[in-house]
């Protein structure tokens, strides 16, 4: 994997989500068929997620989705915008904890590229604190969408 520190700012300059709705804190490696990022933001009373005063476990799949948005930013060539994506599915989604905000340690939100073509791309991704899984699944994303039309 390369090693590659981008932090929230450069996060949030390439993914549509902005303030305290980009979560990531930043990149620590990535691959073409792979990414690992850093994230505090669930300890935060601000998180935009939070419901009385928690952040459920399930509240990770956002994680893991701007977790996919990035990897695809990565991937973009240096002068083109990277492509829009949707996430269209979550599937095998485990949740081994119920909520994350009293979680300590930093997550470890990664994404793994299982397969890719034009316009589809299919991930299984983690998120782990202090090495301890606390969710997985898959997820299914149409980059875009507006062609298939």
């Amino acid at each position: 994997m390369l090693k590659a520190i981008h932090d929230n700012a450069w996060i949030a300059a390439h993914i549509p989500h902005q303030g305290s709705m980009c979560l990531l804190d930043h990149v620590e490696a990535w691959n073409e068929e792979s990414l690992s990022c850093i994230a505090y933001s669930h300890r935060s009373a601000d998180n935009p997620l939070r419901a009385r005063g928690q952040l459920a476990a399930a509240c990770g799949i956002e994680y893991a989705a701007q977790a996919m948005a990035v990897h695809g930013a990565l991937l973009a060539p240096n002068d083109t915008a990277p492509r829009a994506g949707y996430l269209v599915s979550v599937r095998g989604t485990r949740l081994y904890v119920p909520r994350l905000d009293d979680i300590t340690a930093d997550l470890e939100v990664g994404a793994i590229c299982l397969t890719r073509n034009e316009n589809n791309i299919l991930y299984a991704f983690t998120i782990r604190a202090a090495e301890k899984l606390l969710l997985e699944g898959r997820a299914a994303v149409i980059v875009n969408a507006e062609l298939l039309a």
